[in-house]
């Protein structure tokens, strides 16, 4: 027997369990179908239809609707991984330059924006630590060892260029008939004079057939704020790649320091690069040819041989090369050693400063 097509609930029998149409006891229902029922369609509709929900009936069992037919629901659309996209653009959108740091932890890259012009070089996992920040910067800081005829000297300098150009103080290479420079990993070579400029004490000297090695990098010391975390990488009085730490104490100090190469170099007579400071002087005279440049003043401890070495900030980058630190002298033990006073020419100034180092210019 063929099947009518019907709605759920609509058309039913009067009464449950009783013969359908064709059923001899009922004759008034003996018509195969219904003539006001449209005929079934003669093939199937191009678009899925969205199922009715059965119309309420009223107490009497008639199956008329209790009111108007419910609107079919709408089909919701899936959030797939196109909308998640969608919805992380947004929020990226919204929060700027904080969207580079959440990206690169949930990547594992281990470096992400810093908060400076800068780049972190310290392993996401080492952030913010002192030993995070030795590990990776100490590679890039060397030990220069500078004779002249006066005599030798010891200081510190920061590899800037993979193939050995290295910012250090004027007054570490100020006169030197030769230069020696071991890197981290115990390498030595010899380097020469590319540039110097005694005004803000600066040099730039270049290792000979060098490759490979691991540059710094150059940080903003523009945004530098008093009570930021430092640490200081060098040689103190030859002991290579110490590491100390403190904070930024002051910045734009006014230090003034010796143009004179004959005042000699640092590490000489076992005492600190001569500099002033407040109309008083430290570590000997100044001389009478001197230059003043703004510092920042760190209680990092630096001894003598960290002269031309870097202060660092938590993310890694550069953001001043130490030059001056008061040496306490004399016989009594109890003077010896940093007492935190030590300065540090930013690293913007040293930046500023490069494309005339480079070019050879010496003054």
């Amino acid at each position: 027997m063929t099947e009518s097509l019907r709605r759920s609930g609509e058309y039913e029998s009067p009464h449950e369990g009783e013969q359908h149409l064709s059923s001899p006891a009922h004759p008034e229902w003996s018509s195969p179908a219904n003539p006001e029922w449209p005929p079934p369609p003669a093939y199937a509709p191009a678009q899925p239809v969205i199922p009715q929900p059965a119309a309420a009936e009223t107490p009497g069992g008639t199956g008329t609707p209790a009111g108007p037919a419910a609107r079919p629901p709408q089909r919701k659309r899936a959030r797939g991984p196109a909308a998640l996209l969608a919805a992380v653009a947004i929020v990226a959108a919204a929060v700027g330059g904080g969207t580079a740091y959440g990206v690169q932890e949930l990547t594992g890259n281990d470096t992400v924006a810093s908060s400076s012009t800068g780049t972190s070089v310290v392993p996401s996992s080492q952030r913010g630590t002192v030993s995070g920040v030795a590990e990776a910067v100490s590679p890039s800081i060397v030990e220069i060892s500078a004779t002249s005829a006066s005599g030798s000297s010891t200081g510190s300098g920061v590899i800037i260029t993979e193939d050995g150009e290295i910012v250090t103080n004027n007054h570490v290479v100020a006169g030197a008939s030769s230069i020696k420079v071991r890197t981290s990993d115990g390498k030595t070579y010899t380097a020469d004079v590319v540039g110097t400029d005694s005004s803000k004490d600066l040099a730039l000297i270049r290792l000979e057939d060098a490759s490979g090695l691991r540059a710094a990098t150059l940080g903003d010391s523009d945004g530098v704020q008093v009570g930021d975390q430092v640490v200081a990488i060098g040689s103190p009085e030859g002991l290579t790649g110490t590491v100390t730490s403190g904070i930024v104490s002051a910045l734009d100090r006014d230090v003034t320091v010796s143009t004179d190469e004959s005042q000699g170099q640092q590490g000489q007579q076992g005492g600190g690069w001569p500099f002033e400071y407040g109309g008083r002087e430290f570590n000997g005279d100044t001389g009478g040819s001197t230059t003043t440049y703004k510092a920042i003043q760190t209680d990092a401890s630096l001894n003598p041989g960290n002269s031309g070495g870097a202060l660092i900030d938590m993310n890694g980058d550069i953001i001043g090369i130490n030059s001056a630190m008061y040496s306490a002298s004399g016989a009594d033990s109890s003077d010896a050693g940093s007492v935190g006073l030590g300065f540090a020419i930013p690293i913007d100034t040293v930046k500023a400063d490069l494309p005339a180092l480079r070019s050879g210019a010496t003054g």
